[in-house]
């Protein structure tokens, strides 16, 4: 059983690749393993060494933290944070592509944009 750390941090990768618009195929000729390493990572299937996360975070341009936010500290016991990040956002493709079609808009659109579904999410 994967330990829910590890399930975390895959979770991770695979939510920054689809926002970047990367491939498995591309992280891991960037980092220089086979794509099915790192559909392991990201199933939590195998444990990420510190220096492969480190490949992985330069390659995806985040720092290594990126990965271990919504994980909280629990009297010695780490523990995932379903509020700090939903699960359903991490893996759903459709508003991940919509989180990169937004930030393709030019800022001055985006901001409109934004104050628009801001107004949209206040009447329902």
């Amino acid at each position: 059983m994967a330990h829910p750390v590890d399930v975390h941090v895959g979770k991770r990768i695979r939510h920054r690749r689809w926002l970047v618009g990367m491939t498995q195929q591309q992280l891991a000729e960037s980092v220089g393993i086979k794509f099915q390493q790192i559909q392991k990572y990201e199933t939590g299937a195998n444990r990420v060494s510190a220096s492969r996360l480190w490949d992985i975070a330069d390659s995806l341009d985040v720092e290594i933290a990126f990965f271990f936010e919504g994980i909280e500290q629990d009297g010695g016991m780490e523990r995932v944070n379903h509020d700090a990040v939903p699960a359903d956002i991490l893996g759903d493709k459709e508003a991940l592509d919509l989180v990169r079609s937004y930030y393709s808009i030019p800022e001055n659109q985006r901001r409109r944009l934004f104050d628009l579904a801001r107004v949209l999410s206040e009447v329902s």
